[in-house]
């Protein structure tokens, strides 16, 4: 495995990514990702980034506050939308989803979204770490929570 400080989130983004109008409707948009087979779409507006809806926003807006299924994708959307470019490390994405408590994160370069990564991804490149590199990771994750805890910083 390469070193996991030095990974990158283009060495294991998901390059396929689609993109909606936020002007699409609720309906339209479940079709689209259950054809695609995709878990997450980027909302766009004016041909920039501007959200993102998931299936788990299916569930839990327009199930549970019962949103007819002809609204705006835009109702329903995640925002503001936490995104990374392609050269950030992976630890800056892995860091991201925990703070921000998401598990998708758009990757975009040049307002342009060429990727998305996801929280599976990263367990996948756990899955060939070794075990020095799961000590490094080890490390880093202690680090960060004695930074957020400590009553000395």
């Amino acid at each position: 495995m390469h070193n996991p400080k030095t990974i990158t989130v283009s060495d294991i983004m998901t390059k396929s990514v689609i993109c909606i109008d936020s002007s699409m409707n609720i309906n339209e948009s479940a079709k689209m990702m259950e054809d695609a087979k995709v878990s997450a779409l980027i909302v766009m507006e004016n041909n920039s980034p501007v959200g993102i809806v998931t299936d788990r926003d299916f569930t839990a807006k327009v199930v549970a506050h019962a949103y007819p299924i002809t609204s705006s994708v835009k109702t329903i959307m995640s925002s503001p939308l936490f995104s990374t470019n392609s050269d950030q490390p992976i630890r800056f994405a892995s860091d991201l989803m925990y703070d921000k408590k998401i598990g998708k994160i758009p990757v975009i370069d040049d307002n342009n979204v060429i990727g998305i990564i996801t929280k599976s991804d990263i367990v996948n490149l756990f899955a060939t770490c070794t075990a020095d590199d799961m000590r490094d990771m080890y490390f880093h994750s202690v680090v960060r929570i004695y930074e957020k805890y400590s009553p000395y910083n």
